[in-house]
């Protein structure tokens, strides 16, 4: 299959392409076509050099220069003040799906960029703003009046989010080497063929909001399926992430209404949706996706196939791992040594982690916190990496360092730490939220969040007890292995691109589609019916295969290539003074005026599918 890889982030570097999610998951599926498009990458990017194998395209999403006007302008000003209404009004959400593909649809020929920017898109925002029974014009005062600053800050803010529907990537014929980077396999000299997402056979978006609109306008333009892949869900972390946004609470609930509703309708649009956790699994059918749709698949990890740490070190070491911000924990594991130190005092900790830009404040706080817990022995804590800048250390290399592993968030740690955690065979601690749970079960001590009595309890059970760490870290590292090795992730996917495939056998093309358009160039019927019989031609057969792959096959072969030699007249007076051709054991019948239907069960055709 050729399958488009939607990300939100820009082209892959040097460094990043080897070993991230996506190179993971294309070295795993050798057998399928992957071309990535990048909603962050533009044309005057540098691409990475050289493009990995397993990508057979990169696309930027550098829109087309172009301005609107007349008719078209007036279809999209429409559009945009039908969105604006869908979020600024209660009860308009159902408008936000037809308002988004009615804007896209206004702006493929490009133009529309500027448009959202322009003094109509603004005077629209504010009259939709301040519209009787809009959410903006509910209540006065400077915390929920929306102001002019408000209004071009709302206009920049969702200009950028729907920079997807400007990418040149919805076209049905275009020149490879005038709008793309195209791998060398794939040069400007070949024949014409439909381009952009107008060819693949599925769309897979990497991460949930702008990285899945592309496969929205994909699936309603052309008809092409969707699956979306989310670790950590996008619509979560944007409401974490505007609590502390410096944005005032008009722009900020415009916002989140826009994240939410584009979720909502990626989720009912998309055939099938794979998070990576049952935790976040629950999240997203809260958020409207229906439960048959949606499939847990682990998120593989490369450090599944390492060897575990070696020996511990010789001083009791805990390693805390996170991020050094206030819903990270760090101030409540520093607590929690002060307490432990009491019954372990050689018991140390190592800081593994680097402060969020903004979050310097509270990494000066817990530094002097540190002074004054422990001020005769500062060297009790020890800070790795907290330069945001500076090239992360290997998982395998930190654990190490640490006889216990301690995860202390309030928000929960992404599963996959927690996952490479146990694969190092060191027991873990971490709080009971989120997916640890889920992630650690029985082979690892969970704790209530924000307790550091309770955390500095499980610390000192663990830190006393060798036999019961070295079981425990045994544990956790085969139950890690089991749930994110990378080949069942891999494997995972493959199932499911054949299931949302066979599901689209001819999908009915949208408006400006192809409609010869056919996933995996022919459909799996047609695969099995040539192995009861041979049908009219219809274009040209592939006589090479014929002969690779049997003797019988290969004298049918050659009898077609006698009659693709042999005239009208010829032909016709051959058929009536000789019997029909028959080659056994493969029976051939005469060739008849209609195709030869055979009844195929369902499970064939899926495997057929495959094969194909």
């Amino acid at each position: 299959m050729r399958i488009a890889l939607l990300t939100e982030s820009g082209f892959p570097t040097a460094e990043s392409a080897e070993g991230g999610w996506c190179d993971r998951l294309t070295r795993g599926l050798p057998e399928h076509e992957f071309e990535m498009y990048a909603l962050g990458a533009s044309r005057r990017e540098a691409r990475p050099e050289p493009l990995p194998d397993r990508i057979s395209a990169l696309l930027p999403s550098t829109p087309v220069a172009a301005v609107l006007h007349g008719r078209a302008r007036r279809r999209a000003l429409r559009a945009y003040r039908a969105l604006i209404r869908s979020l600024v009004v209660p009860g308009a959400g159902t408008e936000f799906g037809p308002a988004l593909y009615a804007l896209a649809d206004a702006g493929r020929g490009g133009g529309l960029p500027a448009l959202l920017r322009s003094g109509a898109a603004l005077r629209i925002l504010e009259s939709s703003w301040q519209a009787p029974g809009a959410i903006g014009a509910a209540g006065s005062g400077a915390a929920v009046e929306p102001q002019v600053r408000d209004v071009l800050v709302a206009a920049d803010l969702l200009a950028w989010n729907l920079r997807a529907l400007s990418a040149p990537w919805y076209g049905t014929e275009q020149d490879p080497g005038r709008d793309h980077w195209w791998s060398p396999g794939r040069l400007p000299g070949r024949a014409a063929a439909p381009a952009g997402l107008a060819a693949v056979d599925l769309c897979h978006a990497v991460g949930g909001g702008p990285a899945a609109l592309p496969g929205l306008l994909a699936k309603h333009f052309y008809g092409i399926p969707l699956i979306i892949t989310e670790h950590s869900l996008h619509l979560r972390e944007r409401a974490r992430g505007y609590r502390d946004a410096p944005y005032r609470r008009p722009v900020r609930a415009l916002l989140l209404t826009f994240f939410r509703l584009l979720a909502r309708e990626a989720y009912q649009q998309a055939g099938l949706i794979t998070p990576g956790s049952s935790y976040d699994q629950r999240w997203q059918i809260h958020c409207g996706a229906d439960p048959a749709t949606v499939r847990v698949v682990y998120e593989g990890t490369a450090e599944a196939e390492r060897p575990a740490a070696g020996a511990e070190p010789e001083v009791p070491t805990l390693v805390w791992n996170g991020p050094i911000d206030p819903y990270g924990g760090l101030e409540t594991m520093l607590r929690a040594l002060a307490e432990l130190r009491e019954s372990h005092p050689a018991a140390l900790l190592r800081v593994h982690g680097s402060a969020p830009t903004g979050a310097e404040p509270y990494l000066r706080h817990c530094r002097e916190l540190v002074g004054k817990l422990f001020p005769e022995e500062p060297e009790a804590v020890v800070f790795e990496a907290t330069d945001p800048s500076g090239r992360a250390e290997r998982p395998g290399a930190v654990h190490e360092r640490g006889s216990v592993i301690v995860f202390s968030g309030t928000r929960g740690a992404a599963p996959r730490l927690i996952a490479e955690a146990m694969l190092s065979g060191r027991p873990v601690v971490a709080t009971d939220v989120g997916a640890a749970r889920e992630v650690v079960g029985p082979t690892g001590l969970l704790v209530p969040a924000s307790d550091p009595r309770a955390l500095a309890t499980a610390c000192a059970a663990l830190l006393g007890d060798e036999e019961r760490r070295a079981r425990l870290g045994n544990a956790g590292r085969l139950r890690a292995r089991e749930l994110y090795a990378v080949e069942p992730s891999a494997g995972a996917f493959r199932g499911l691109y054949l299931e949302l495939v066979s599901r689209w056998p001819q999908p009915e093309p949208a408006r400006g589609g192809s409609s010869a358009r056919r996933p995996f160039g022919r459909t799996a019927e047609a695969w099995v019916a040539a192995e009861a019989a041979v049908a009219p031609r219809r274009g040209p057969v592939r006589l090479a295969d014929l002969h690779r792959t049997s003797p019988q096959r290969g004298q049918l072969g050659a009898e077609l290539r006698r009659t693709d030699t042999a005239g009208p007249e010829q032909l016709r007076t051959e058929q009536l003074r000789t019997e029909p051709l028959r080659v056994e054991p493969l029976r051939v019948e005469p060739l008849r005026a209609e195709p030869v239907r055979t009844a195929v069960p369902v499970g064939a055709v899926a495997e057929e599918a495959g094969a194909g």
